[in-house]
C-alpha cells in the first residue's frame, strides 16, 4: 500500500499543479474518480494487462469510457499512465488528487466514528467545533462503532481524538502497568 502511494504522489501533483493552474479542479477530479473506479475492476485490469491490446487501444477504451471528459490534457495523463504501467496505481492517484484539492480548498475530511448512532444536530455541534480549532472547513464522515462503548474517536490526517470509553479505559490500562 505505502508503495502505490509513493509510486502515485508524483502523478497527482503533476495532475493538481496542471489543474489548478487552469481552473479545472472539478473536471479533474470527476476524471480522476472515473479511472480510479475503472482500475478497481478486475476486467478494466486483466485488459490492460493483456499482451494482446496495445497501449494505445486501451487508451481508446479508457477515453471512450470518460467520453466528453477526455480532453487531450487527459489523453495525455492516460498515455502516461499507461506507458509506465501505473494503471493500478489510479485509486491512490484520486485519493491524494483528492487530499491536495480539499487542502487547496480549505477543507479538511474528518473520519468521525461514535459509539451509538449520532443526529445531524450533533454531527453539526462536532464539525462545527472541530471547524473552530482547525481553522477549516470540515467534511465528515461518520460510523457506528459499537466497540468503543460510548463517545466517538475522531480522526484529521494523522490527528486522532480519541474521547471514547474504550480509549480511556485502554489508557487507564496502560498507566496502571507502568
Amino acid at each position: 500500500m505505502a508503495e502505490l502511494i509513493t509510486v502515485a504522489r508524483p502523478y497527482a501533483e503533476a495532475v493538481f499543479r496542471l489543474a489548478k493552474d487552469a481552473g479545472t479542479l472539478g473536471q479533474w477530479s470527476d476524471v480522476l474518480g472515473t479511472l480510479s473506479l475503472i482500475a478497481q475492476d478486475p476486467l478494466a485490469d486483466n485488459v490492460v494487462a493483456n499482451p494482446k491490446y496495445s497501449a494505445a487501444q486501451v487508451q481508446q477504451l479508457l477515453a471512450g469510457l470518460l467520453g466528453g471528459n477526455a480532453s487531450d490534457e487527459v489523453n495525455n495523463f492516460v498515455a502516461v499512465v499507461l506507458e509506465n504501467r501505473r494503471f493500478t496505481a489510479l485509486p491512490q492517484i484520486s485519493s491524494l488528487f483528492e487530499t491536495y484539492k480539499a487542502a487547496e480548498e480549505g477543507e479538511v475530511e474528518a473520519d468521525i466514528v461514535s459509539a451509538f448512532p449520532l443526529e445531524d444536530a450533533q454531527v453539526a455541534e462536532l464539525k462545527t467545533a472541530l471547524a473552530n480549532h482547525l481553522q477549516r472547513k470540515v467534511a465528515a464522515q461518520v460510523s457506528v462503532n459499537p466497540d468503543l462503548i460510548g463517545g466517538v474517536k475522531v480522526t484529521v490526517g494523522d490527528v486522532v481524538i480519541d474521547a471514547s470509553v474504550a480509549g480511556k479505559l485502554s489508557a487507564l490500562a496502560t498507566s496502571l502497568k507502568s
